[in-house]
């Protein structure tokens, strides 16, 4: 059989359930081993920054990742690479919410935390489980060597608020903050099938959500989950079932990988 090189997102594709409470299926764990055993590669791609999925990786016996959005590599559980936000750019975004009054934290480094210069970003969004926040006052963000997320609180109505914003890659995953974050996982994938000497039309992705929607690219396989967003859904090559009703098992069956 020739070789696939197969790219899985995490939340809602490989993991059924919330964060932090989720469950990856049986199913889906005799799935991947059967890929294993096919001599197929596989690796998890994320918007999730190295530090916040490396648990998620070992735990789930992957080896390789595709982490920060596309933009950090990690072949053979090392590290090559992990690139920050322009950040000239993230200078400008952060004076803007200052002026404007507006939270915000970032993350300058390969951490599970997050940085505030105060109290008002973590109060304003402490319903949330996501990462923990360090408050660190007096925080000078041009001090930082790299800035590799950004997170704005506040609902909806400050997208329109913040002129900086379209110049920097960001998404909404809840009603309480932003994140901005690169959002092009199909980036890694092409320079990580390009180390390992792969060809780009021997991979497939598995994704859900509108962070997916640059992985699928007609340079490869799509598959959608059946829980996956509609917009997501239209670009797929393949709809499969819901996370939690086989549907990475299904896949893969269905086009005789396992």
């Amino acid at each position: 059989m020739n070789r696939k090189y197969f790219f899985f997102d995490i939340d809602g594709t490989l993991i059924d359930g919330g964060f932090g409470v989720g469950c990856i299926p049986e199913s889906a764990k005799l799935a991947l081993e059967s890929l294993r055993n096919n001599g197929h590669f596989i690796a998890i791609a994320t918007g999730r920054s190295h530090a916040m999925a490396e648990e998620i990786r070992q735990g789930l016996g992957f080896d390789h990742m595709v982490s920060d959005g596309g933009n950090g590599i990690t072949i053979d559980g090392e590290v090559k690479e992990i690139l920050p936000l322009d950040k000239q750019l993230c200078i400008r975004l952060i004076s803007e919410c200052e002026e404007k009054n507006i939270p915000w934290a970032i993350s300058y480094d390969d951490s599970i935390y997050r940085y505030a210069p105060n109290e008002r970003f973590p109060e304003a969004v402490k319903k949330t489980n996501y990462m923990q926040t360090k408050v660190q006052h007096g925080l000078d963000i041009t001090s930082c060597e790299s800035i590799y997320k950004i997170y704005i609180a506040g609902d909806d109505s400050i997208e329109a608020r913040l002129d900086n914003l379209s110049l920097l890659p960001w998404c909404r995953y809840n009603p309480y903050y932003i994140y901005v974050e690169p959002c092009d996982k199909a980036v890694g994938i092409r320079k990580m099938v390009s180390l390992l000497g792969g060809k780009l039309e021997d991979v497939v992705v598995f994704g859900d959500q509108r962070n997916d929607l640059t992985m699928f690219s007609p340079e490869w396989t799509s598959i959608a989950m059946g829980n996956a967003v509609e917009e997501l859904k239209a670009k797929a090559d393949y709809i499969t079932s819901d996370v939690g009703d086989d549907g990475i098992y299904n896949a893969l069956k269905h086009f005789g990988w396992i």
